[in-house]
Order: C-alpha cells, then sequence, then structure tokens
C-alpha cells in the first residue's frame, strides 16, 4: 500500500475567502474578497500542497441559485486568484439542505474523504481554515488540524465552542494569520512537501471539475 505523505490546506468559502452575506451569496455581484484574501493565497501558493475549498452551498438545494451560477462564481474566483499569483487547485461544494441527510454537507468529513481519495492526501498532515464550528467538527472527524478564523461567523462560533465544548482548534485572526501560522509550522517542523503533481489543463480546470465532480456524484446518490 502506498504511504500517503502529500498534505493539503483546505479552505471554506464564505466568511474565510469572501464576506459572508446573511441572504448568502448568489451571484457573481454579491460575491466580494475579505480584505488580504489574495495575498493569502498568494503566500500558501508557495507550498507544494493541494489549496482546497469546501463548502456548503444549500443554496442550490434550497432553489436560490442554481449549479450553473455557483459554478460560474467559482471559475471568476478562481481566476482571479491566478491572475495574482496564487491557486486553488479544487472546489468542492456540498449541494443538499440541512435535512436531507447527506455525508458531504459540514459537519459531515464528506468533501474533506472525497478530496484524499481524488488527490491522495494524507488527511492526517492536513490543516482546514473555517469560520463555524462545522469546519472543526470535520477536520476533527478526520484528524486534519482546524483553524477558525474570526472573520465571517468567527467571533461568535468562538464563543459558541465554549457552551458546545468543542476544542482543539487554533483561532486566527483571519486567513492570512492563519496562512502565517501554517507557513510557520511547516518550517519549524520540516513537513515533508513532494512536488506538488502537475494536473493537465492547469489547476483552475481541475478544480471546477473535481468540483462538479463531486456535485454531480451527491446529486446522484441523492436521487438514488
Amino acid at each position: 500500500m502506498t504511504k500517503l505523505t502529500r498534505a493539503a490546506v483546505f479552505l471554506d468559502r464564505d466568511g474565510v475567502i469572501n464576506y459572508n452575506r446573511f441572504d448568502h451569496v448568489k451571484s457573481w455581484s454579491e460575491f466580494e474578497f475579505l480584505p488580504g484574501t489574495l495575498q493569502a493565497l498568494r503566500s500558501l501558493a508557495q507550498l507544494p500542497w493541494p489549496i482546497v475549498v469546501v463548502s456548503n452551498q444549500a443554496v442550490i438545494g434550497r432553489g436560490l441559485v442554481s449549479q450553473t451560477t455557483i459554478d460560474d462564481i467559482h471559475d471568476r474566483m478562481l481566476r482571479i486568484v491566478e491572475a495574482v499569483g496564487g491557486r486553488i487547485d479544487a472546489v468542492l461544494y456540498c449541494p443538499h439542505r440541512h435535512d436531507e441527510g447527506c455525508s458531504c454537507r459540514k459537519p459531515s468529513p464528506g468533501l474533506l474523504l472525497r478530496a484524499a481519495y481524488e488527490l491522495q492526501l494524507n488527511l492526517a498532515m492536513s490543516y482546514l481554515i473555517g469560520d463555524a464550528l462545522t469546519d472543526i467538527l470535520a477536520a476533527n472527524a478526520v484528524g486534519c488540524q482546524p483553524i477558525l478564523v474570526k472573520t465571517g461567523r468567527g467571533q461568535e462560533q468562538i464563543r459558541l465552542s465554549a457552551v458546545q465544548g468543542v476544542n482543539g482548534f487554533r483561532v486566527a485572526d483571519d486567513l492570512g494569520d492563519a496562512v502565517h501560522w501554517i507557513m510557520q509550522q511547516v518550517a519549524e517542523h520540516q513537513f515533508a512537501t513532494p512536488e506538488l503533481e502537475l494536473i493537465e489543463g492547469g489547476s483552475t480546470l481541475r478544480g471546477l471539475k473535481l468540483g462538479k465532480q463531486a456535485h454531480e456524484q451527491e446529486m446522484s446518490d441523492a436521487r438514488g
């Protein structure tokens, strides 16, 4: 059996990369990068690890927005990130409502497990940056190191974690602060960082392909 030595950095989307809206991001015009996000992603791209967005997008299941629109938002997001020297290698999202009981909606770890399978990742060596306890719980379920940022819902979720007894995560001010800490950990502990496998068609196309495959498989499972 091949030993998996490649880590990854997982990112929640809303509240970590872009502003979290109370009425949800339903179009590109409603998508706005948080301050410092692009610089943080440019720094993170120095690591030869996959960078994977994992996001709950129940707006699809609730009929508020189409899959095509979500894919368009992600396409535009990836192109801007790449234009400034950053990268996101895959975007995985759960389209289901909470009441559908799927395995991919965080706090369930289905998106992380799918990424691990598709990209041959060692989840125990990986990090997940999120703004909600659902992110923390998903990371803990598979042994990832969770980091809770104070942006988005982060501040209220930190208070909620004390009430619910959820611990074992690091707190960071924002994505840039989280990335800085990860870079420090890599330097101090000298993690194995094998070369990032080149992906045919570029990281943008691969990210969209992986995101669509995840969505289509989950929708097929739900229909089945």
